[in-house]
């Protein structure tokens, strides 16, 4: 098959490559729609230690297709289902499993190799996190689940709720899919970021009530507070960057009684700096969470498969598997939110 290949930081090659025959309990998907991604996009900057582990190695992992081969035991799915796979299943067995933390699972086995025009899927993830799609639901749209379920996650560990004012910082596609949730939920979203083509989607896609260009008003705390009641501050403040001082920054903007939530993971050994007095005595909650659970995958499926949420809208370009390098670029110049990859066409 046609592949796409990590070999490392800026070196990826589109090659001829083995399909892996299925062992027992793998399944091996003909990939029918792929996209690309942040966290994509980072590892071909500057690699990554938990997704490559070894080099050469396949690349991508938001994907759906069809079932192409099944290996033995497979009782759950047959050749020619349409399917969707996460990239990742929790083994059920550890210190975290057996306290339901799922995403925390210490053998969380990570699936890469979407951009190919085959994929075999382990049979862990066979069993408990793949999943049918619906008749009606296009492979483009269905491919969106597993960003969609880390933003699933996100938003209910946070419990918004209806009424509550939502401020996000960073909108690429997650910060997007955040604010569209949290509309869902009947909150009044703000949108903050500083991508043209970005804060176009703020208002077509996430539907947001305020969106704030941070060029033109580069003090997020001041005009945050100026959109919520009596100008105390954000019920919620979310901040889906990843960077230190967005962090320390959108902390300032959450009211007394308010919840913090830091979506977007900084790069490794990143330290930040809050103001204790004001955490302490104005009963902020502060938090985090990490990847998703197949309990939440099954939500973003849902949630697609019900049209409430037009994912579709989020491509930028429809493109062949040979101009990946190319997405990324894209990415890396601001050009883009995501691509929708076609590898068998």
């Amino acid at each position: 098959m046609k592949a796409i290949q990590y070999y490392g930081p800026q070196d990826i090659k589109f090659e001829e490559v083995m399909v892996k025959p299925p062992e027992e309990g793998e399944v091996v998907v003909k990939v029918m729609a792929a996209l690309t991604c942040g966290t994509d996009v980072k590892t071909y900057r500057r690699g990554h230690p938990v997704l490559i582990k070894s080099t050469p190695s396949g690349f991508g992992h938001e994907f759906s297709g069809i079932v192409e081969k099944v290996g033995k035991n497979v009782d759950n799915f047959k050749v020619g289902d349409r399917v969707v796979a996460a990239n990742s299943a929790p083994c059920g067995e550890c210190f975290y499993c057996r306290r339901g933390e799922y995403n925390l699972c210490e053998n969380l086995d990570l699936l890469n190799g979407a951009y190919a025009q085959y994929i075999t899927v382990p049979a862990r993830i066979v069993k408990k996190n793949m999943l049918v799609l619906p008749d009606n639901l296009s492979f483009e749209r269905a491919a969106f689940c597993e960003p969609l379920a880390n933003v699933v996650h996100g938003v209910e560990r946070t419990e918004i709720k209806a009424g509550d004012t939502v401020g996000i910082i960073g909108i690429g596609p997650i910060g997007l899919m955040f604010a569209r949730l949290a509309k869902l939920k009947g909150a009044r979203v703000i949108a903050a970021g500083r991508n043209p083509i970005k804060l176009k989607m703020a208002e077509e896609f996430s539907h947001a009530d305020e969106i704030v260009d941070l060029k033109k008003y580069p003090n997020p705390e001041k005009i945050f507070r100026s959109f919520t009641e009596e100008e105390k501050g954000l019920d919620v403040a979310v901040e889906c960057v990843g960077l230190p001082e967005i962090w320390e920054r959108i902390f300032s903007c959450v009211r007394p009684g308010g919840t913090v939530h830091f979506f977007g993971g900084c790069k490794s050994g990143s330290t930040v700096t809050f103001d204790t007095t004001r955490m302490h005595y104005g009963d902020i909650k502060m938090m985090s969470v990490f990847h998703h659970t197949p309990k939440y995958f099954r939500m973003a499926l849902d949630y697609i498969a019900s049209g409430n949420v037009e994912v579709e809208k989020l491509i930028t370009d429809t493109l062949p598997l040979e101009k990946v390098e190319y997405a990324m670029q894209q990415h890396i110049d601001g050009k883009a939110i995501k691509f929708l990859i076609k590898p068998n066409n």
